[in-house]
């Protein structure tokens, strides 16, 4: 059973993981939300309710890999990947490529499940994705805490998110809090530069 929406919102203002003012998101985009996971998941209670949400739904998909992109996914694809009793990787971004490093693989065949905080654009699920195909895995699900791509994520696989969260997203050339001259804070774990 999926976690109230409401609840899991509490959650996240509880633990002052809801920021408000303007964001530049990873994908370029600016925003008036901001979703910091890392603040929720550092109480184990909630890290364990979260992940738990995400495991349940695939406890019968025969998962044998978790993988999750470096650094918002790996606290939570750990704890799923505990949950679920499987081996557990992460993906990192060398330069502008997201790659298996740390001695880290993928056996061809593997069922393989791709867990990420948050999901914007999907753009780093996409890449990961990417590594599992290359390996000639089978992909059998993408899991994360929060969907806020308003519906325009979608990848080739079964999609699961303990909460869907509408939140408004600019082009920095519309944005209307650039427009007020308010300066946007970059507070996630891709540095883009």
């Amino acid at each position: 059973m999926k976690l109230p929406k409401d609840q899991i919102l509490e959650i996240f203002k509880e633990t002052h993981a809801l920021l408000e003012g303007h964001f530049l998101l990873t994908s370029g985009r600016h925003s008036p939300q901001y979703f910091q996971c890392a603040k929720v998941l550092q109480y184990p209670k909630y890290l364990h309710l979260l992940a738990g949400d995400i495991a349940k739904h695939f406890e019968y998909a025969e998962v044998e890999l978790v993988i999750s992109p470096a650094i918002g996914g790996i606290v939570v694809g750990t704890e799923v990947g505990r949950l679920l009793g499987v081996r557990t990787i992460f993906s990192e971004r060398e330069q502008t490529e997201m790659k298996l490093r740390r001695g880290f693989e993928i056996s061809k065949g593997e069922r393989v499940l791709i867990v990420e905080d948050v999901v914007t654009t999907g753009g780093s699920v996409d890449e990961v994705i990417q590594l599992v195909r290359k390996a000639e895995a089978t992909l059998v699900g993408v899991g994360c805490i929060v969907d806020r791509s308003n519906g325009s994520a979608s990848f080739d696989a079964k999609f699961y998110s303990a909460m869907e969260m509408e939140v408004l997203t600019y082009q920095p050339e519309t944005c209307p809090l650039c427009a007020q001259g308010t300066p946007a804070v970059k507070p996630g774990s891709r540095n883009n530069s």
